[in-house]
């Protein structure tokens, strides 16, 4: 046991959750975990700083796919799309509660995969739509579990738009540990979760249904005027520039690509203004700046574990104390995974710390490739839904908390930890066994 404790790796990721839940930010908690992870190897801070630095071009492709994904994101939100969304679906939902829960799943499922804007929507379309959702009294708990289940799982299931980013951040990270895998391979083996999270949709649905009342606070800044419902060519440029994401996506391959068209089409097309241009950008920065950096720290802190050669070790002494007993070495690092994302806060930069784990544990007991798939998507979406610094969590956040009245703890992290997380580990068990 103590040579397990002692080990750099060991060492670095207890540093670096304890860090996160102490609210020190992301970045600095990886940096400091890897100079520990160095330190303690006998590396010299030169040579890890030297380390960070290399290992920041393992996720460069999906940092930049990040931040022009947001700064496409800021372009949309400007054209006025979400508030004409915003009336329509007033419109059709007429107080008829389940309508408008059905309608913010499709909402986040289209954000993360034929719109991809990800959390971008949901401060500009959830606040004008909360004093209907008073009148059905409806339990924000259970807007926020149908928000978080549409942001998640399609990311999860799905290779398109975020999900491709995901899905290849398995890839890459599983074949760069020695376990080859495509990206196309991936989403047959993480299904199983989505199904797991269906069935945390459901249950808490069912458990949130009951009445809960809320003051009406008008807010003005929220407020869908008349004018903005009129359509105009801004709008027309946005649609053809979602579709153009979509193309650019799909035919290079390439999400960055897809990004970068769907923003040059609607500067070309005047949605965007040359003027106006840095302010989007910085928009764009903020809403996904930080994922993107967290993403390239965490490359760079897996080059430094990596080059310390402790993983191996920590493998055979982790192995001697657990046996060769599959299910308790998947319990735990399910448990594992659980942890370190939800320190970290986001399972895209999760990835590749819990892949250089995961890896060879799983190859050294013979677990095939389908189950290590499954069980490094779990481990990486379990901190995702339920972790206070998660956009997912973040997000539905900051639209139903519009007024003061749903609180970021208790209204929507525990609600989406209990009813998501425990559906997902006994999901991503399941899968693993049977893979």
């Amino acid at each position: 046991m103590f040579e397990i404790l002692s080990n750099p790796v060991t060492l670095s990721v207890i540093v670096m959750c304890v860090l996160c839940l102490l609210k020190l930010n992301v970045i600095l908690s990886l940096l400091v975990a890897a100079m520990v992870a160095g330190l303690t190897a006998g590396m010299g801070p030169g040579d890890i700083m030297k380390g960070i630095i290399e290992g920041l071009n393992g996720n460069g492709t999906n940092a930049l796919a990040y931040l022009l994904l947001g700064t496409f994101a800021a372009a949309l939100s400007n054209t006025g799309l979400a508030t004409i969304l915003g009336r329509a679906i007033a419109s059709v939902v007429k107080e008829r509660k389940w309508v408008l829960l059905v309608t913010f799943i499709l909402c986040a499922c289209i954000s993360g995969t034929l719109i991809p804007i990800h959390i971008a929507y949901i401060p500009i379309l959830y606040p004008p739509l909360l004093i209907m959702m008073n009148k059905m009294k409806m339990d924000r708990r259970q807007a926020a579990c149908a928000t978080e289940f549409g942001l998640v799982a399609m990311y999860v299931t799905i290779p398109i738009a975020y999900g491709s980013i995901f899905q290849g951040l398995i890839a890459d990270n599983m074949t760069a540990n020695g376990m080859p895998i495509e990206l196309m391979e991936v989403w047959p083996y993480t299904i199983i979760l989505g199904a797991g999270m269906l069935v945390g949709l459901a249950a808490s649905w069912w458990y949130f249904r009951k009445p809960r009342e809320y003051k009406d606070v008008e807010l003005a800044d929220h407020q869908i005027a008349e004018q903005e419902l009129h359509w105009n060519k801004d709008h027309t440029v946005a649609i053809i520039a979602i579709c153009g994401v979509l193309f650019g996506q799909l035919y290079f391959d390439s999400m960055p690509m897809g990004a970068l068209i769907g923003i040059l089409i609607m500067i070309l097309g005047g949605a965007i203004k040359l003027k106006n241009s840095d302010g989007t950008i910085a928009e764009g920065i903020k809403l996904m700046g930080m994922v993107s950096f967290v993403m390239l720290i965490a490359g760079g802190y897996a080059n430094v574990v990596k080059s310390t050669g402790a993983v191996d070790t920590l493998v055979d002494a982790t192995l001697a104390i657990l046996g060769d007993s599959k299910a308790i070495v998947m319990i735990v690092l399910i448990l594992i995974g659980l942890l370190i994302t939800m320190g970290i806060g986001t399972s895209f930069g999760t990835i590749p710390v819990i892949a250089l784990l995961y890896v060879p544990m799983c190859t050294r007991l013979g677990i095939s490739v389908g189950a290590t798939t499954c069980l490094i998507a779990c481990a990486a979406v379990l901190g995702d839904a339920g972790s206070p610094a998660s956009d997912s969590t973040l997000g539905p956040t900051a639209g139903l908390n519009a007024d003061g009245q749903h609180d970021h703890i208790w209204d929507t992290c525990v609600p989406t930890f209990l009813f998501y997380n425990i559906p997902l580990a006994v999901a991503g068990f399941i899968g693993a066994m049977i893979l």
